[in-house]
């Protein structure tokens, strides 16, 4: 069982377009506050695969950056959100991860997935087949986790803002008013590091 001195492994896992260096100030903040971070760049990182198929990606990595039984803690930034739920939901993810935190994803879709007709943002659009298969069992799969929701209702890029919100967990609100800042802002770094140090639920410390 976790201990108030013990602090899991951290694995950050980026958005669209971007790559592990959009967290740098995140990793530098936990590691200075004494976390093992560790951060994947997910290929292709532009949304023509599926996220089903990156999270297969964190499956992959995660295994050999922590061996197969090592529980540790999921920070997922927007797209990079519903990657890990994949994970988490999907391919037994659930098992080890013990705090899971998104920042700006569109768990209930983003109108600017409209914009591309690539599979991983079909994937992302309200309604999408892929959102409804994760959303049918969010709360009962989350619900054993420390889940943690963290959004701004100025996002430009998770439209409408309010799609970050999910009926499981917590769910942060800040006014951060771009949504590259939200991985950066001191506020949500400080709401990322308060998430992450919070004693496990009974469900996430027994070894299944």
């Amino acid at each position: 069982m976790t201990t108030s001195h013990h602090r899991n492994p951290v694995l950050l896992v980026h958005g669209l377009w971007d790559t592990r260096k959009v967290f740098r100030q995140l990793s530098a903040h936990l590691t200075e506050l004494g976390w093992s971070v560790h951060a994947i760049d997910l290929s292709p990182n532009n949304s023509s695969v599926g996220l089903d198929k990156l999270a297969q990606q964190v499956a992959a990595f995660a295994k050999e950056r922590f061996g197969p039984h090592t529980k540790f803690d999921l920070v997922g930034f927007s797209m990079g959100g519903l990657v890990s739920r994949y994970y988490v939901q999907r391919l037994g993810g659930s098992d080890r991860v013990q705090r899971f935190i998104t920042i700006s994803s569109p768990h209930n879709g983003t109108l600017m997935a409209y914009a591309l007709p690539l599979e991983g943002t079909v994937q992302m659009r309200p309604n999408s087949k892929f959102l409804e298969d994760l959303n049918a069992d969010a709360a009962q799969t989350l619900g054993k986790l420390n889940f943690t929701s963290i959004w701004t209702q100025y996002d430009a890029m998770i439209v409408p803002g309010s799609s970050s919100e999910m009926p499981v967990g917590k769910n942060i609100h800040l006014p951060v008013l771009i949504h590259r800042w939200m991985v950066s802002d001191r506020r949500c770094l400080q709401v990322v590091s308060d998430a992450l140090s919070e004693p496990i639920k009974a469900d996430a410390a027994i070894a299944r």
